[in-house]
């Protein structure tokens, strides 16, 4: 029963050219445009910056010096030159900032100085609509699945109409704090209607915060009531039963909760793993019973949630919780999962930070590491590998081991 916002309603299906720009605004390197059919990638998994659907038919003609001049969604004329070929799309460049929609007329120019041809963009998906918050924003939080959608504003500015995403809320009371995406944004229940609340930002970054669909929702000073297995968790335990190894379980809160699906194994006769996610401050005061609770089952391992669980104790007092969970697990000889935004900087850009690659190397103690995904995971993935070979000489779970020191050896 994790809260998370509802679904947002389709964006407009445009994609954005962006080249590379200094300071001043010049540009520095064209964007890269991989120009195929629909659901066709390059071979050679090289990245690009832009995905341009079109016809193979009149694609298969051109050739490197052939360029294509269009007028993006705003008017604005553009040029699309033709670099290489693989496969049946090509590799094309555009120095020009553009925004293409589908449908977009393409004046294909097939030699430098031949006829030209006239295309079109084939269907481009819709772009993931996105609330933008600042502090001191409305937000409407609608309990009934009411599709989200962005502000409205006036000519002047004024908002016309405030932004409105929806979730299934549990009974919580005005004045309450509320936290989305991993604490990113920030606010408070300022008013409580039948159908839905009103939530007032109180922080978020300075360029405003981002709010999607499917973001976590943290409620940590309300009683959301929430115990044991949904009427659908039981439904669907009966495939889970019959061709899963192992099964996470969100939500925990009491043994209670541990029990009830203990029982459900019982009724089906299942023989599953059991990973246990501790996210919310009741599950990390009853932690000690609910291990002992889950160790009638076997196996059995806990995931620390640390992003839920960092906003439901307190920033101030996360770092605590966390070495409290790592040496409750150690003792009663349980797996740990070390999760949430490790190496996550290296995952999405490319290159990690240094606190992030400390962060790394602590979770060595752990018997898991879990990462999120990112157009660079399998860097990720190398370097994570890299840090836990090297700490493993000096660090086993919560004891130094005090090797010899080598200054010399930093392959």
């Amino acid at each position: 029963p994790k809260l998370r916002t509802g679904k947002m309603k389709p964006g407009p299906k445009v994609i954005h050219i962006k080249p590379k720009r200094n300071q001043l605004g010049q540009v520095t390197a064209p964007s890269k445009v991989w120009m195929a059919p629909y659901g066709v990638l390059p071979q050679s998994k090289k990245e690009f910056d832009a995905f341009i659907p079109v016809n193979k038919k009149w694609l298969k003609k051109t050739k490197k010096g052939s360029y294509l001049v269009f007028y993006d969604s705003r008017g604005k004329k553009c040029k699309i030159f033709i670099d290489s070929k693989e496969g049946i799309g090509r590799w094309a460049s555009c120095y020009d900032s553009a925004f293409v929609a589908t449908g977009t007329l393409l004046n294909v120019f097939l030699e430098k100085k031949g006829s030209s041809e006239i295309h079109t963009v084939h269907e481009l998906l819709p772009l993931e609509e996105v609330i933008y918050l600042f502090e001191g924003d409305l937000l409407r939080l609608d309990m009934e699945p009411i599709l989200g959608e962005p502000a409205e504003f006036k000519n002047d500015g004024q908002v016309e109409k405030i932004a409105h995403i929806s979730c299934t809320l549990p009974n919580i009371n005005i004045k309450d704090p509320i936290f989305f995406d991993d604490g990113k944004i920030e606010g408070f229940i300022k008013e409580k209607h039948s159908s839905y609340l009103i939530i007032e930002i109180t922080n978020t970054k300075k360029k405003g915060g981002k709010l999607k669909a499917d973001k976590g929702i943290n409620l940590p000073e309300s009683h959301l009531n929430i115990e044991g297995l949904t009427t659908k968790d039981k439904s669907d335990l009966k495939f889970v039963a019959k061709y899963a190894d192992a099964l996470n379980f969100s939500f925990v809160n009491s043994k209670n909760d541990v029990e009830d699906l203990l029982n459900t194994f019982k009724k089906l006769d299942a023989k599953l793993g059991i990973i246990l996610k501790i996210e919310t401050q009741d599950s990390f005061k009853n932690l000690p019973s609910i291990i002992l609770k889950a160790m009638e089952n076997y196996p059995v391992g806990i995931m620390i949630a640390r992003g839920d669980l960092a906003i439901e104790t307190g920033w101030k007092n996360f770092a605590i919780i966390q070495e409290e969970i790592m040496r409750l697990c150690e003792a009663a000889h349980l797996p740990t999962i070390w999760a949430t935004q490790v190496l996550e900087n290296l995952a999405k850009k490319g290159v990690p930070t240094r606190s992030e690659i400390t962060d790394a190397a602590l979770a060595q103690r752990s018997e898991c590491v879990m990462l999120n995904k990112g157009w660079y995971i399998d860097k990720a993935v190398k370097m994570l590998d890299k840090i836990l070979r090297k700490m493993q000489h000096i660090q086993s779970k919560k004891s130094n081991l005090m090797p010899q020191l080598r200054f010399n050896e930093l392959k």
